[in-house]
């Protein structure tokens, strides 16, 4: 199953438990492809340079760049071309969009409003963490 993970949901895969984190694995064992995109890459780096992650980090016995790569290593990264237009009432998202499609990804998780009131998109499920876990197992 080829996905689109949103930032919001890898981050707290990355750096906490929970439902995310049972996604994570997935990836991590094959089950689901990460798919991801310069843009999305650049904005986890962005966001993980936030102060608030030193601790969580520092708990976690890892580091910024440790935790990029990772994520470079398990992601298919595409580069994806612009939607013709805006879709997404915040415009930032519309780069979770363009790469799902380009991608012909199966779902796209988020836990973003503004992307999971488009469910589905072009066809493409916009799935919380929880629905698409769900949808994971069932495919086993």
């Amino acid at each position: 199953m080829r996905a689109v993970i949103d930032t919001n949901v890898l981050l707290s895969a990355l750096l906490w438990g929970g439902t995310p984190r049972a996604l994570l694995e997935h990836v991590r064992n094959g089950t689901v492809t990460l798919i991801s995109s310069p843009a999305l890459l650049a904005e986890l780096a962005r966001v993980l340079e936030r102060p608030k992650f030193d601790v969580v980090l520092l708990r976690s016995n890892t580091s910024r760049a440790q935790t990029l790569a990772e994520v470079r290593q398990l992601a298919e990264v595409i580069d994806p071309p612009p939607l013709a237009q805006p879709v997404c009432r915040d415009p930032d998202d519309d780069v979770v969009l363009t790469l799902a499609l380009a991608a012909q990804t199966d779902i796209v998780i988020s836990g973003d409003d503004d992307l999971l009131c488009l469910n589905p998109f072009e066809g493409i499920p916009i799935l919380t963490p929880a629905q698409a876990l769900h949808r994971v197992l069932a495919a086993l």
